[in-house]
């Protein structure tokens, strides 16, 4: 029986949308470091990326609040630990099992969490 207190133990959420494997890859992230979901502030539900959202779900995404910080938000694939949001912007790595994670994620922090900044960075060229 799983022990709330052991999140080894703990069952891992479900995460929606083409998950293409146990990591949390999807169909349009598929790198080693691609492993990490994002619960989604509209559905209280995990999705590997922005795009997995908006072509699976029902309904257009939404950011979760500046004052949200302190709510697990992100999923760690390698070891399924959740992070709070603080947590996971502040790391490069999981801090429970260490896998390293995408820092090209922080490109698309603005699409899942407030940042406070009124211009979202502009995404690289092809």
């Amino acid at each position: 029986m799983p022990d709330a207190d052991h999140p080894e133990t703990r069952a891992a959420p479900r995460v929606l949308g083409p998950v293409v494997d146990d990591l949390t890859r999807c169909v349009h992230y598929q790198t080693a470091v691609d492993i990490v979901a994002i619960k989604f502030a509209c559905c209280n539900e995990y999705y590997p990326c922005h795009l997995c959202h908006a072509e699976t779900a029902d309904h257009a995404a939404q950011q979760w609040r500046l004052g949200d910080r302190d709510h697990e938000a992100v999923l760690c694939g390698a070891c399924k630990t959740q992070l709070t949001i603080a947590s996971y912007l502040a790391a490069s790595e999981c801090p429970n099992c260490g896998s390293p994670f995408n820092e090209r994620c922080r490109l698309h922090t603005h699409l899942y969490f407030e940042t406070g900044d009124p211009t979202p960075p502009s995404a690289p060229a092809a």
